[in-house]
């Protein structure tokens, strides 16, 4: 279902866009759709995944450059923006995030053949994996500043689950309330990923609700909870290799990726891959420039 939204964007953007509803066996995700603008009606479609605590706004600025090339899906992930929360009792597995994707995938966009996935950090996680297991279903695969899923050593997975399952028991403290929008931005400006007070106050604008208290976060409180369970850099490395789809690794040089150890080995082991280097940060696609940002997923888009 698709329905008309107006969000409190900045004056340059383009906001003709609209709201969408894609119902799942479980829960109902959310999302955002750009209109082709003039290419073939039958182009592959694009679908593009955010990263943690993050949501669908984050494509904001880039997904209207992209839409001459066809038509561009943005989700916001289960427990974040507008999507449902995932019921009671249940937490937020990375494996539950793909098997989402595929849902969508499969009752959605059944008229298509394969989709076109661009994923930012977790949505890059979570495109890849999917790549892997339904290699199929993906035609091209870029990555933003991500490179596959945390791993720890096989050793750490008790003490893991241990502390998964007592934060589980344990819950969520209150919700941080806020005055302002204004207020919520300018906090969002600070720590390791800050963004701009613009670009912020159109993110949160999607992640909080007013309320008589003030602006409180609709966002899951069990996102921020440690999962039981994480894979091995063996694990890792096997859904690394699986993926056969051609892939577009943007690397950005203030990025996540720059302080990650593992990122060159796991590189190596793609079958299909090139890395475009964004003097940027982890939201390179999202604040700053970004130019050199879709001129490079246009080109790998396109096949050039």
């Amino acid at each position: 279902m698709n329905q008309s939204l107006s969000p409190d964007l900045p004056p340059d953007s383009e906001s003709d866009f609209r709201e969408v509803r894609w119902p799942l066996k479980h829960l109902t995700l959310a999302g955002l759709h750009w209109p082709a603008s003039d290419a073939d009606p039958g182009a592959t479609p694009v679908l593009m995944l955010h990263g943690w605590l993050d949501n669908s706004l984050t494509f904001y600025r880039l997904a209207p450059t992209l839409r001459s090339m066809g038509d561009i899906w943005a989700l916001d992930h289960a427990g974040h923006g507008y999507s449902d929360h995932r019921p009671e009792g249940q937490s937020y597995l990375l494996a539950d995030y793909v098997a989402d994707l595929a849902e969508l995938i499969e009752t959605h966009f059944a008229d298509h053949d394969q989709v076109d996935l661009v994923g930012h950090s977790l949505g890059g996680i979570v495109s890849m994996l999917y790549a892997a297991a339904f290699p199929e279903k993906v035609r091209r695969l870029v990555m933003i500043d991500s490179l596959g899923p945390i791993s720890k050593a096989p050793e750490e997975s008790v003490s893991q689950l241990r502390r998964g399952i007592r934060k589980r028991l344990s819950g969520s403290g209150a919700s941080t309330g806020y005055p302002s929008l204004d207020d919520a931005a300018k906090l969002r400006t600070r720590g390791r990923n800050p963004l701009s007070v613009e670009v912020a106050r159109v993110m949160l604008s999607r992640n909080l609700e007013q309320g008589p208290e003030g602006w409180l976060w609709r966002t899951d409180p069990r996102l921020r909870h440690p999962s039981t369970m994480v894979f091995s850099e063996e694990q890792v490395m096997s859904f690394v290799r699986s993926v056969s789809a051609p892939i577009l690794l943007i690397r950005a040089e203030q990025g996540l990726l720059a302080s990650f150890e593992r990122w060159q080995q796991r590189f190596d082991a793609l079958a299909n891959v090139r890395c475009l280097d964004i003097d940027g940060g982890h939201h390179c696609h999202l604040d700053g420039d970004i130019t050199p940002v879709e001129q490079g997923i246009r080109a790998f888009l396109a096949g050039e």
